[in-house]
């Protein structure tokens, strides 16, 4: 889930950019030290943005940089468990895809991906469904449901997990074979035929 939140910091500007614009300074400087950054409380922090209220200066004894108050606000991006989510599938390892779900990757182990047994092809680069024939591919985009997050310090050591088996997920066409099935009139069962016989 994306998320803007509105920050109070200060900022210190150092003298090679005293002749610079004041406000593009502060908006490079707070970008440098936020963007790309995980918060605990915030998640990943992405874009920093709206820059404003700057105060005036303040020198402290033996620092030649000036102290500013600021006002900004920052995107940012949580993953929620139970949060469905749409993504592209960024990459194939016999365990699993990855998916690209905004700023960052998920996984879909293979026991998550189908409901039946599927198992990864290394000729086609594929994930293929015995049973059904379904296929997953890099760059397919797919519907999933975020079941574990882990947010470290940083992107490389968070890890979310995510699932496509529930129903009316996976990939859009899976979805819509599903629903064409589910509105398909059901056939008659033994049932019936047993009391026409005893008729």
């Amino acid at each position: 889930m994306y998320k803007v939140y509105t920050i109070r910091d200060v900022f210190k500007l150092p003298p090679e950019r005293f002749g610079d614009d004041l406000e593009t300074a502060a908006t490079e400087i707070l970008q440098s030290k936020y963007e790309g950054n995980i918060d605990k409380d915030m998640g990943l922090l992405l874009a920093v943005f709206n820059v404003r209220d700057i105060g005036d200066g303040i020198i402290l004894p033996e620092d030649p940089a000036t102290r500013h108050d600021v006002r900004f606000d920052i995107l940012t991006y949580v993953p929620e468990v139970g949060e469905v989510t749409i993504g592209e599938v960024s990459e194939l390892v016999e365990f699993g895809a990855f998916v690209r779900i905004g700023p960052i990757d998920g996984l879909v182990h293979v026991s998550q991906i189908i409901g039946d047994y599927i198992s990864y092809d290394k000729k086609s680069g594929a994930f293929i469904s015995k049973k059904s024939g379904k296929s997953l591919k890099k760059g397919d985009v797919v519907y999933a449901k975020i079941s574990t997050v882990s947010m470290k310090r940083s992107i490389r050591d968070s890890k979310i997990a995510l699932t496509m088996k529930p129903s009316g997920l996976g990939k859009e066409e899976w979805i819509a074979a599903e629903a064409k099935k589910s509105r398909e009139p059901k056939q008659k069962g033994g049932s019936e035929r047993k009391e026409k016989e005893k008729k």
